[in-house]
């Protein structure tokens, strides 16, 4: 592909990313599309040449913010970075689980750079602004008769807010893992019907996480025994965020091995889909993907 002369699909794909970018202004319908808008800009840096890709980008961005104004930029420039990273981690046929780590960890770079710009530039303290939004909303529940006094108290409120605001990092990364995850599986989607070969993800069946997984979640565990509660200190802050995080990597591991006994036991793919809703739900369940990574169960059930 030499210049714009790649047909209409670049065209199209610039028409949806200002599309996308606009409808962030769209209460209700942005929460749809904002999940979306890393894919056309990855899209069209694979497809295209750098220089062409610059050019439909500018002109996206030149569209929006002459409808939108700067904040078109501001929101422009947190997904393109994204998208730049997917789009050459396509161009170097990198394996799939590459290019998830290198968006969720661009995206939770841009998420604390967002908040540095905030506190510094703009002196929005988000943590703080939250934590008084939540005092609000209790104190207006409780003036209004609908949290009782005697069962809520103010220090309880507290309680909750602190743990929120330590278990913020986990937040920040649960959501750029799971926004990378679904820009992947779309954006492949787009550039295998495009002619465009991508890595794809391993079959549920076949993950399998390291062993030293093990390892480090007992670890979190004793730690987690040992630190007092809500005590605030660094090594607090750290078990409540790595706690929630290996469990929930064991929960998907649990899940893996439900699709590996579905493959063995020739069930139907229901069957590892409905297994999964209870450990899901039920977090403890989670001790299924312990065992499956700490001990070679699977060979039980292979066939000779």
């Amino acid at each position: 592909m030499k210049g714009l002369k790649t047909g209409t699909r670049p065209l199209l794909w610039s028409a949806a990313a200002l599309l996308l970018l606009l409808s962030v202004a769209v209460p209700v319908v942005n929460i749809v599309t904002i999940m979306l808008l890393v894919v056309p800009f990855a899209v069209l840096y694979v497809i295209l040449p750098v220089g062409s890709f610059a050019v439909h980008v500018a002109a996206v961005w030149f569209a929006a913010f002459v409808i939108m104004g700067p904040a078109a930029l501001m929101i422009g420039f947190f997904f393109i970075v994204p998208a730049f990273v997917m789009g050459e981690l396509y161009r170097r046929k990198t394996a799939a689980r590459t290019v998830m780590t290198g968006v969720t960890l661009t995206l939770l770079g841009l998420f604390l750079l967002e908040l540095a710009a905030l506190s510094f530039i703009f002196d929005i303290q988000l943590i703080g602004e939250m934590g008084r939004l939540i005092r609000r909303n209790f104190e207006s529940l409780a003036d209004e008769g609908l949290l009782p006094t005697d069962v809520w108290t103010p220090d309880m409120t507290e309680t909750l807010i602190d743990s929120m605001v330590a278990s913020l990092p986990m937040a920040l990364i649960v959501i750029s893992f799971i926004y990378a995850a679904f820009s992947h599986w779309a954006a492949r989607r787009a550039l295998l019907k495009s002619g465009v070969e991508v890595p794809a993800f391993r079959q549920a069946k076949d993950w399998m996480l390291p062993r030293t997984f093990v390892l480090y979640y007992l670890i979190v565990i004793v730690l987690d025994f040992l630190t007092p509660e809500q005590d605030g200190s660094f090594l607090s802050v750290v078990v409540i965020n790595l706690l929630p995080l290996l469990r929930f990597a064991f929960t998907v591991q649990a899940i893996g091995f439900f699709f590996f006994l579905a493959a063995q036991k020739k069930w139907h793919r229901s069957v590892p889909l409905l297994l999964a809703v209870p450990v899901l739900l039920f977090p403890p369940l989670s001790l299924i993907g312990v065992l499956d990574v700490a001990f070679p169960i699977r060979k039980s059930f292979v066939r000779p």
